[in-house]
Formats: structure tokens, sequence, C-alpha cells
């Protein structure tokens, strides 16, 4: 177990990488991001100098304050994987929102202790926002204001906004059709939003997302921030996740998780976890 000081020291700490990361993108943003494609299994996957810059900057910072910690990023791969503390990095999710000019993009810095992810941030600098949470409670800071982040926890599907990025590019068939309903069981449902869907979770904003495919970068700064509002996060067989991501809910309560599982537990992949 962390102490409250070594926890509130690793939070600071938090904070300053979302200032590290930010000053890198900034400028890049609604500029010329020098775009490249990673073009993995034929599929357009982007990747601009922001996302790269963005991590190296990171994985610096980190080194120089705490050279015993390993790093996971999307970009530049596995430093150390297995030491006591983990920082597990999407410098950019949604970079297509990012190439777009929308700002949906997030920076998403998470980090494990002995395994199990224990702090979690989901930072939006264009909008000068950081969603950062551990067990003992999730905050927005914004614009050097504080405030709490709590979720909505007795709200059923009929009444539920609910959210993923994009049902057709990111769901199998099997998926597809099992979102397809819970799509129509939903008061309002909204596409395109990335990992900032899941601070509007911890906001109080959303009351599911529903996501598929992922890593262990793309959620795992989540599960701290999510669970520190009051939030649940599962797979879609309502098990925890696992380390390397895959199918996720993302909920402000329990009895909108469980009928959105009702829906979703037809196509759960089986994991290892």
């Amino acid at each position: 177990m962390l102490s409250p000081d070594r926890l509130a020291d690793l939070d600071a700490f938090l904070i300053g990488l979302n200032a590290v990361s930010a000053k890198v993108i900034l400028p890049l943003f609604r500029a010329d991001h020098g775009l490249d494609d990673k073009n993995v299994g034929g599929a357009f996957d982007p990747v601009t100098a922001a996302d790269k810059g963005a991590e190296a900057a990171l994985r610096v910072a980190i080194t120089n304050r705490f050279p015993e910690h390993g790093v996971i990023g999307e970009e530049y791969g596995a430093d150390r994987p297995d030491a006591d503390f983990v920082w597990v990095i999407d410098p950019i999710d949604g970079t297509r929102a990012f190439i777009a000019g929308l700002p949906l993009w997030t920076t998403l810095i998470g980090l494990r202790f002995h395994g199990v992810p224990v702090l979690g941030s989901i930072g939006q600098p264009f909008l000068d926002e950081v969603f950062i949470g551990h067990a003992e409670g999730s905050r927005l800071v914004r614009q050097g204001a504080v405030s709490p982040l709590a979720v909505r926890d007795k709200v059923p599907l009929r009444d539920a906004i609910i959210a993923t990025t994009d049902p057709h590019a990111c769901f199998k068939p099997a998926e597809r059709a099992a979102w397809a309903p819970l799509r129509d069981a939903a008061r309002l449902v909204r596409l395109g939003c990335d990992a900032y869907a899941y601070a509007m979770v911890a906001a109080g904003k959303l009351d599911l997302v529903v996501e598929a495919g992922l890593k262990s970068w793309d959620v795992e700064a989540a599960v701290p921030l999510i669970a520190g509002a009051g939030g649940i996060i599962t797979d879609w067989s309502g098990a925890p996740i696992g380390r390397e991501g895959g199918q996720i809910a993302i909920a402000g309560g329990r009895g909108v998780l469980d009928e959105a599982l009702a829906y979703l537990r037809p196509a759960a992949l089986k994991t290892d976890g």
C-alpha cells in the first residue's frame, strides 16, 4: 500500500507531467502537426509529431525524477514494465480529433504500483483541464480552480447518456450487433469523444461509455480516476478489466452497468485478464 504522503507526492508529480506534455502539444494543435501513418493492418493509423514529442518529453521527466520507475507508452513501447512503479502513457488519445482540430483529444497518464493502477489523469490542455484521481477521490483542475468529481449513480439506461468512439471502425460485427440495441435503449448517444468521454463519466455528465479493441494505454489512466469519482469499470462480461485493455464498459452506477451488460455479454471476448 502507498502511504498518503507518497501518494500525494506522486499526485503532484502527475499534475506536473500534464504541464510537460501540454508544452509540447499545444503549439502543434491546429498547426502543422507532421502527420504520419503507422498503417497497422492496412488501416489508417495516424501519428503526429505531437504524439511522439509529448511521449518523449514525458519519458525524460519521469526518468529524471524517478529513474527506477518503468514506462509503457503507445509510441515508444515498454521500458522496465515489471518495475514496482510503471507509468502507462498515451500522449494523445484521439489523434484523429487532434488532426481535425477538435478539442476532444486528451493525454492519458496512469501509474501502476505492483501491477495495480493507483493513480491516473485525463488531461485536455487546450481547455486547461486535468481530471485526476485515485482511491481517495477524484478532482478536476481547471484554470487554477479545483473541484471534486462525482459520477451520477442512479440513472437507469432509459434515461442515460451513453457514448462510444466509432462503432463502425472500432467494433467487430458481433460487437456492433450488441451495441445497436444498447444504443436504442438509451436516451442519448454521443460518438467520437475518445477518452474525453471517460472524464465526462467521472464528472457526472455521461452515464456509460462502451469501447472495444483498446490497449492498456487507452484506458489504464481512467481506472483510478473513475473509481475515485465513485464509478465502475468492467469488461463486457462484467469482470474487472485486465492489463491489456480490450472491451470495456465505464459506468456511473451499478444499475446502468448491469442493464448494459445484458446487451454486451453475448459479444464478450474471453480473456486471461
